[in-house]
Order: structure tokens, then sequence, then C-alpha cells
């Protein structure tokens, strides 16, 4: 009898189903610790009380309110200075002299020919008294029939004659008159004075210099008047449109930022610098046109602030705020929490509720400094909106640069 051997029983099976199961127990631990959804904080601020200022920032530079060029009129030697720079001087003080010889010998030869003519009106104002006397004996004697009537009429030109020589020297002196009057006020340019009361700024020419004004005045000093300073604050064109003069500004200057100067602005310049190179205005070209096109348009917003103590000086730089508006005690929100504006100028808020949900709400806002803005309506003192949202990795991260510090070193010595 023949014995069938037995089939072994195959263990594949419970291997392949472990195998898979291990490998399933590995991937739910690997994605639930490396492929888990990471945990958002919402990070929140709370609406309070407070002031808000929205205002337009511009860079301007400072300039004395009257800043004189005090040149020479007539050409020469300058003889003496009789200023340094830093003086201060009133109008009609005296600021250089040139040499005057030039000047005095124009004067004196302008003098004369003056004199000259109006010798030779006396000489003919003598010969009309002897032709008008002689026209009289003539006309009685022609009455009386004792001479010819051609030696009358002979008498009668000759009177005509001198009394037009007379007219023509008349002109001549009037002439000769304007010529005294300007050897005499270029002889008064050898002495130049201040026009304005002022602070001597720049010494351009020296003693000994010989200046040359027949093209162009040549430049002696420069005066300002710094009791007053005048501030010219470049304004974008993005912003002007919302500039107008009568508005409140404030600035600082570079050297002293804690101290405030307020002013009113005054004016605004209705068109930019550039425009006196613009060469379409010259000529019919316009072909600049396209060049200026990309270059950024300022335009001057001008105001005077008082100096009295000197603290502010010549192109000083000036770091502007004109304020367009002030709040006082209004609600105020972080401009971090506020959506996209609609159409109507409305912002949409995240609001956190004591149940750690949220609420999107619609608000209207007033006025906003990019940094705070001002609540009109949609929210309530205390209610805490979203501001933004952060996990856990950017938490560790935030809180490991505080500790290492801006710079990113180490701890401090002695840690």
């Amino acid at each position: 009898m023949t014995i069938a051997p037995r089939k072994r029983k195959s263990r594949r099976g419970p291997i392949l189903l472990v195998a898979l199961v291990a490998l399933a127990v590995t991937a739910y631990v690997v994605k639930d610790r490396y492929y888990a959804a990471p945990t958002v904080t919402m990070m929140t601020a709370t609406v309070t009380p407070g002031s808000v200022e929205e205002t337009v920032l511009a860079t301007g530079q400072l300039r004395p309110v009257k800043l004189v060029a005090v040149g020479a009129q007539v050409s020469g030697r300058i003889t003496s200075l009789a200023v340094g720079l830093g003086d201060r001087v009133k109008a009609g003080d005296l600021i250089a002299e040139i040499d005057s010889v030039t000047q005095q010998n124009d004067l004196k030869k302008a003098e004369a020919s003056l004199a000259s003519v109006r010798a030779q009106r006396s000489e003919k104002e003598a010969s009309l008294t002897l032709a008008r006397q002689t026209l009289e004996r003539q006309q009685t004697m022609v009455s009386q029939n004792a001479v010819a009537r051609a030696d009358l009429e002979s008498a009668e030109a000759s009177v005509k004659t001198t009394e037009a020589q007379i007219a023509a020297l008349d002109a001549e002196i009037q002439s000769s008159e304007v010529a005294v009057a300007t050897a005499e006020a270029d002889l008064g340019y050898t002495r130049i004075t201040a026009p304005i009361d002022g602070t001597v700024l720049a010494v351009v020419s020296q003693a000994g210099q010989t200046v040359n004004a027949v093209q162009s005045a040549p430049t002696i000093v420069v005066l300002g008047q710094l009791d007053t300073m005048t501030v010219r604050a470049e304004i974008s064109e993005a912003d002007v449109v919302h500039v107008t003069p009568g508005q409140k500004v404030y600035f600082t200057i570079i050297g002293d930022p804690d101290h405030r100067y307020d002013a009113t602005l005054e004016s605004i310049d209705p068109a930019p610098a550039s425009i006196r190179n613009d060469s379409d205005i010259t000529s019919s070209s316009s072909s600049s046109s396209s060049s200026s096109s990309s270059t950024a348009i300022y335009y001057y917003g001008n105001f005077n602030v008082p100096n009295p103590e000197g603290r502010l000086r010549t192109y000083m730089t000036a770091e502007v705020n004109i304020v367009l508006g002030r709040a006082e005690n209004v609600l105020t929100v972080p401009a971090a929490a506020l959506g996209n504006r609609e159409p109507d100028g409305a912002y949409r808020v995240k609001v956190l509720n004591t149940d750690g949900s949220t609420d999107e709400r619609r608000v209207e806002i007033g006025l906003n400094d990019k940094v705070t803005a001002e609540v009109k309506s949609g929210l309530s003192d205390g209610d805490k909106v979203v501001t933004g949202e952060m996990t856990a990795a950017q938490r560790a991260a935030s809180s490991s640069s505080l500790r290492l510090g801006r710079g990113g070193g180490g701890p401090p010595p002695g840690m």
C-alpha cells in the first residue's frame, strides 16, 4: 500500500501580512511625525482708543528767506574788501571797493563835454540877440524904404537859423547830462554796498582780484537773511494731489531729530523745476518728452519758519511731514488687520471670538497712516482682530532669533 506524501503548509502568507502591517504602522508614524498639518496660532490685536495722524512725507532743503548774490556792475581791480565770512551787515554798508580811476576819468570827460556844449549855447544865445536886433532895424528901415527887401529877408533867416542851432545845442546838452549821470553812476558802482540786511554766507572774490563785468555781473559775496528760513519740500506727483496750502506741517533736521519745528504750508509750485530745461518750450523738438517720462516728478511746497537762535543753517536737509488729517481719542486698529479694500471703501476684518472661532466683519475706516487706522464703524472697544497667522515652526524661529539677538550672534558674555 502506497502512502501519498503530505503537503507542507506555506508560511509566506502570514509573513507577508505581518510585513504589510509593519509597513502601514511605519508609514503612519512617519506621517504623524513629519507630515502632520502644522498647528497655526492666530496673532491678534485689541481695538483700543488712540490717536491717528495721516501725513505726506517729503524731503526739503532749508534756505534763507532772502538770498542775494552781491556782484560788481563795473570792471576793475578790487582794492578793498570790507567784510568777512559770517559778518552781519546792514543795507547800505560797504562791501567792497573797485579801482575807480577809469570811472573818474570818464566822469571828468562827460562833465567837460557838457560844459563845452553849454558854452556853445551861450555863444549862440548872444548871436541870436544880435540877429534879432538886426531884424528889428531892418524892419524899421524897410518901412521907411531905406533898405532893400532882400536885407530884411536875410535878417529873418539869420534869426531862424540861430534859433535852430540853439535847439540842437539843447538836445546835445540833454545827451551830455545823461552821459554825466551815467559816469556818476559807474563811479558809484565802484563802491559795492549791501542791498539787504543779512549775513555774509560766502566770499567769492578777494581783494586784489580783477573782475570783468562786460558779459555778466561777477559775484563778490553772497548775503542771506537767516532770521527766517524757507523750506522747499519735494512732494511727489502721487502725493501732491492730496496737499493744499494752509495745511499744518512739521519737520526735523538730521542733526537734531528729536526737535520738531511746526509751520504752515504756504504755497505749492504750479510746475516742477524741470520745466526750465524743457526743450519743447524753446524749440519745436519733442524728443525730450519720451526720455523725461521715466524720471520722478516732484513739486516744491514752500513754507517759512522762524530761526531766532540760528540753529537752522543754509542748505540743511529737512524731513517734512505734511499733515493731511489728525483724529484724537478714536477707536484704532492695526493696519495689518485690514483686508482688501472693497469698491465702496470698506474693509473686511477677522474678529476672534471668545470660543476661539472667527467672524468676518465689514469695517469703515477713516484716517490710515499705514500702521494704525481709525475705526469709524464695525468694531467695538476691546474687540480682538486677527493681524496674521504663525505656525509652531515660525514661533520657534522667532523665539530663537530673539534669544540670539538681532544680529544673530550668541548669548552675551557670562551666559
